[in-house]
């Protein structure tokens, strides 16, 4: 709690409040002290005990904080559940309704020095930012958080940690994304800060990044570790969000029956609550399963139903992802022209630093879309575009694959040299399975 106002501002306050209930000087003195005694704390020349201030709000009718730290009663309650109402609306997919919605709370509570309510509204902020591709926007907010929590425990500052996290990935840097997400895992886990709710959200979002720096075996043992604390986290959002996420691995170790059944738990979870966007993004990774186990109109059909759901939501770059993942599956089912406009008009919303591996991915898709058409030159530019983008993020597993496309590329154009370098630039990011650059793996849960 914030220390007392001055005496003068404490004065204002109760001769306003005295005035607005039409109590006279007495009245409110009655019976423990004298007019004179109100009348000189109204002009702010004597500070009033904790006593008398008690005295003086029980005559009024109002709460101790509210004549000492100008606070309404309630006020924290309040911010509490329009707090909870913000949440609701960025689940279902509003996020600009949203982030208006914890701007004004954030306002608030910064007026009136709630540290924890400005602590959640800041992390509002960032995941609303996060839904809409402002990414830059997103870490300011994260980093806000952090401030906030200073001085509260790893486990109350992760969620802040994570979010930050995932700015880094999205924004195309992956290894730092996964140094933060891996150092704090570490520390809680050497320091025997065993919470549930902070290891599930912490191993289900390094999936992602793990994946993309073709580091599969630390993908899959953090997702054995987020299915083993799923039956000991508190919070369903979170259950559901871990399930989407561990799909993405169970596929790469060809458990593709324990994938869709994972992501149908997840698409369950997301209906009961009405979380429009997390469903999208379940639809999107079932169409990710679908499409990597050869059925490809099943594939199509969820990706075209997360395309639709995150554009009602606005959730710009996941859109644009989604989009990309989308368009992969209508060249594989010969609709190179749709898949080519698609991916023109989505690749204005990434850049290096925002959604950069799939912008690559769209850059690769449409180089081989032009390869068919036999346009070389423009092929090659795509690559060429998609290589700095993967090299920048660190994505080595997607770094190879392109060299060879290029390599191929150079070669039939008769640039033997030229094709040999890309070649031997593909081969130098081979990645073996379960390795990244970043040291030993963090310390494990006690499960």
């Amino acid at each position: 709690m914030r220390e007392r106002d001055e005496p003068e501002v404490i004065g204002r306050r109760v001769q306003q409040l005295r005035t607005q209930r039409g109590l006279t000087q007495r009245q409110l003195a009655e019976p423990a002290y004298s007019p004179a005694y109100i009348s000189t704390l109204e002009a702010g020349r004597v500070r009033a005990s904790d006593e008398a201030l008690r005295h003086i709000a029980g005559r009024l009718g109002v709460a101790f904080d509210e004549l000492a730290v100008g606070r309404p009663a309630g006020l924290a309650t309040d911010l509490r559940l329009r707090l909870t109402e913000a949440r609701r609306a960025l689940a279902d997919g509003k996020a600009e309704e949203a982030a208006a919605q914890y701007a004004e709370l954030l306002a608030e509570a910064e007026r009136h020095e709630l540290g924890a309510e400005r602590a959640d509204a800041l992390l509002g902020l960032g995941e609303s930012a996060l839904e809409t591709g402002e990414l830059g926007k997103a870490h300011e907010y994260f980093e806000g958080a952090e401030e906030q929590l200073a001085g509260q425990s790893l486990p109350v500052r992760v969620p802040a940690l994570r979010g930050r996290a995932v700015a880094h990935y999205l924004g195309g840097e992956l290894r730092y994304a996964v140094y933060l997400l891996e150092s704090t895992l570490d520390e809680l886990n050497r320091g025997g800060l065993h919470d549930p709710d902070a290891l599930l959200l912490l191993y289900a979002s390094v999936i992602g990044p793990y994946m993309d720096m073709g580091a599969h075996a630390r993908a899959a043992q953090a997702a054995e570790f987020a299915l083993a604390l799923a039956p000991r986290a508190a919070d369903p959002v979170l259950i559901a969000r871990m399930h989407r996420s561990v799909a993405r691995t169970l596929l790469a170790e060809g458990r593709v029956a324990e994938a869709d059944a994972s992501l149908a738990k997840a698409a369950e979870l997301y209906r009961q609550l009405q979380l429009r966007t997390e469903l999208a993004n379940c639809h999107w990774m079932r169409g990710y399963v679908y499409a990597q186990n050869g059925e490809l109109e099943r594939a199509e059909a969820e990706l075209r139903q997360a395309h639709t759901m995150l554009s009602e939501t606005r959730a710009a770059l996941y859109r644009s992802q989604a989009a990309v993942e989308l368009a992969d599956v209508l060249h594989r089912r010969g609709k190179s022209a749709e898949a080519a406009t698609l991916l023109d008009g989505v690749l204005g919303d990434f850049s290096s630093e925002r959604g950069a591996v799939h912008a690559a991915a769209a850059h690769r898709l449409l180089g081989i879309i032009a390869e068919d058409a036999r346009d070389t030159e423009s092929a090659e530019e795509h690559y060429v575009r998609a290589l700095s983008l993967l090299e920048r993020a660190g994505a080595a597993g997607d770094l190879a694959d392109l060299c060879r496309l290029l390599g191929d590329l150079l070669r039939r154009t008769g640039r033997t040299e030229a094709a040999l370098d890309a070649y031997r630039t593909g081969l130098g990011h081979r990645t073996a399975p379960g390795t990244t650059t970043l040291g030993p793996a963090p310390a494990q849960p006690p499960l």
